[in-house]
């Protein structure tokens, strides 16, 4: 029994499947794929009330999460539209736009994380910011040959969100300091390694995955273990496309340049790897363009962070964003990569070393 997507305009398609029981499985589908699923407040404002009626739905025992097109499952927010609201506030409706999209963005990662039924994310294609931030929160979290995830929030003035204060102080020994600082791209292998997935399994098994959990009896079943079951069916069949990960692979390398008692000193240690070549290099040399004020946030965000529950990280999550719409450092990156696309942003501080600490505690503060 193979299912037909439905063909819309709308920016996420919801459906309900039947199984073979009468019971239901939920899809909702990122349909923005000329913008790569870019997550815009529209989104979450269609998602969030969605997955609380499919929360309540007896009828419903899983819900699956995918995006149209092959490019990417998401991209990220929508941060051209964040930029408009912090560069041209509508009578002061602009920022609150902003502050908006942060908070009911992080609600929704928030209700995906504790959502009491499956959800299974189909992570094919990019996945970045946003994108993990959907992904990061499901029960069954797949990645395909074509996986490519990343946090490259310092390349454009902000920091590593959407939980990321939880999830990369989560990772084996420093990888997710080292991934959160580079915004360096993994592919599935590493996500599987760090523990931003569960799953590998080949794109073109997704419809056979799909009918065979259409084709389940789920009365009376523990329906994480009938998820469970179908994708580690699927998955063995599978094994000879996966990767290998570099980030396993240079796991000590990784932890040796991120130690250090500062964060100046640990940067220059990593940039010592960006004039190689290999992944290392690739990985380390965008910090020579990364903000200093996102590297500093990103490294006291996720010290700060590191005895906190899910809903504590998100809390500080939303204060720390809010003040990067206001102070000018985002939103002159996202002018120089996006907008005016010269890539010659003028950050504040030219370097760490020339930084006021000042500057950085006051994100921390309302």
């Amino acid at each position: 029994m193979s299912h037909q997507p439905v063909k819309s305009h709308q920016p996420i398609v919801f459906e309900e499947l039947k199984t073979a029981d009468g019971a239901l499985i939920a899809v909702a589908r990122l349909n923005t794929p000329k913008a790569l699923n870019s997550l815009s407040l529209e989104m979450i404002r269609l998602l969030t009330p969605q997955l609380k009626r499919w929360a309540e739905d007896d009828r419903i025992r899983a819900v699956w999460i995918e995006a149209e097109g092959d490019k990417a499952f998401c991209a990220g927010g929508d941060i051209i539209a964040l930029y408009r609201s912090m560069t041209e506030p509508q009578r002061g409706a602009g920022a609150s736009e902003g502050a908006a999209f942060f908070t009911e963005e992080y609600e929704m990662d928030y209700l995906i994380h504790s959502f009491p039924k499956p959800v299974v994310c189909w992570g094919h294609g990019i996945v970045m910011g946003g994108g993990i931030g959907i992904m990061a929160g499901a029960s069954h979290r797949v990645v395909t040959e074509a996986s490519k995830l990343a946090m490259p929030e310092s390349s454009i003035g902000l920091y590593p969100d959407v939980a990321a204060g939880w999830f990369l102080n989560r990772t084996p020994g420093r990888t997710g300091l080292f991934l959160g600082l580079t915004g360096a791209r993994m592919n599935a292998a590493d996500a599987l390694f760090i523990g931003l997935a569960d799953r590998f399994i080949k794109h073109e098994l997704k419809t056979a995955v799909v009918a065979d959990l259409i084709a389940q009896n789920w009365k009376g079943e523990d329906a994480f273990a009938m998820v469970g079951s179908v994708l580690r069916q699927h998955e063995n069949q599978s094994a000879d496309a996966l990767p290998e990960s570099p980030v396993r692979a240079h796991f000590d390398e990784i932890n040796r340049v991120t130690d250090a008692d500062s964060l100046t000193v640990m940067v220059a240690q990593m940039m010592e790897l960006a004039s190689g070549d290999g992944w290392l290099a690739k990985a380390t040399r965008p910090l020579e363009a990364a903000s200093p004020t996102s590297l500093a946030l990103c490294w006291q965000h996720l010290r700060n962070c590191r005895q906190d529950s899910l809903s504590e990280v998100l809390a500080k999550e939303i204060m720390l964003s809010r003040n990067c719409l206001s102070k000018g450092e985002f939103a002159e990156g996202v002018r120089a990569l996006l907008i005016d696309k010269d890539k010659q942003p003028r950050w504040r501080y030219a370097s760490l070393a020339e930084m006021d600490s000042e500057w950085i505690d006051s994100f921390f503060k309302n």
